[in-house]
């Protein structure tokens, strides 16, 4: 018995035909599809990884996290700095910052920048000695709405997790995220049954210190 397999590409072309001498015709088409669907998958998988798989995250200073701030060879200058509510800093030399929503490296450079009038190569250093941790909001139709201040970057569904859940009557597909970037009100749409079912992984953004989850 002999079993005469076409293999052709994705848009249907033939590409090559060849027959196999059998040791059954039934099992050979179970083994070929098993091999097809082995393929499909890891490239399924492959796939759904690249979508969700983001760049690390950077930390961004909040209002009353504890920053170390220090000058090479300038003594004077090396002091701990608490984040004022409304974001911003005071230092020697460079004068009122705003410190809040930049990185560390971001505030090292703008420190320096103000500085090398008076000490034209400073060489700055920021870091982070206490994180008061990141602040979310979650509002309407779930069980445990409110503000949530959290100790590390958590996304939408986490975010809904820790609001307990939706309400039975909220509406799922019409979820938003509301953020403000440079004075502006952003909103990132949130379909929550497309995520809950796997589709369109790339809503489920990391929420910033901030942000508003709305569940209409």
């Amino acid at each position: 018995m002999y079993l005469k397999l076409n293999v052709g590409n994705s848009s249907g072309q033939k590409l090559k035909e060849f027959s196999l001498p059998g040791i059954g015709k039934r099992f050979l088409q179970a083994m070929f599809l098993i091999f097809i669907s082995s393929v499909s998958i890891n490239f399924a998988f492959a796939d759904s990884t690249s979508s969700v798989a983001g760049k690390p995250r950077v930390y961004k200073i909040g209002p009353e996290d504890v920053l170390q701030i220090s000058v090479w060879k300038e003594p004077e200058l090396e002091r701990e700095v608490l984040v004022r509510p409304d974001g911003g800093i005071t230092f020697p030399l460079a004068g009122d910052i705003m410190a809040a929503g930049r990185t560390p490296s971001e505030l090292q450079a703008e420190i320096k920048s103000r500085i090398k009038k008076y000490i034209p190569d400073a060489v700055v250093t920021v870091s982070v000695t206490k994180l008061t941790g990141l602040r979310i909001y979650v509002i309407g139709k779930v069980k445990k709405p409110g503000q949530f201040t959290i100790g590390r970057y958590v996304d939408v569904l986490q975010a809904l997790t820790l609001a307990g859940g939706l309400d039975p009557y909220a509406s799922q597909k019409e979820i938003k995220v509301l953020r403000k970037e440079n004075g502006k009100e952003v909103v990132f749409p949130f379909n929550y049954k497309a995520v809950k079912n796997g589709e369109d992984l790339d809503q489920n953004i990391s929420l910033q210190n901030d942000d508003v989850v709305v569940v209409p």
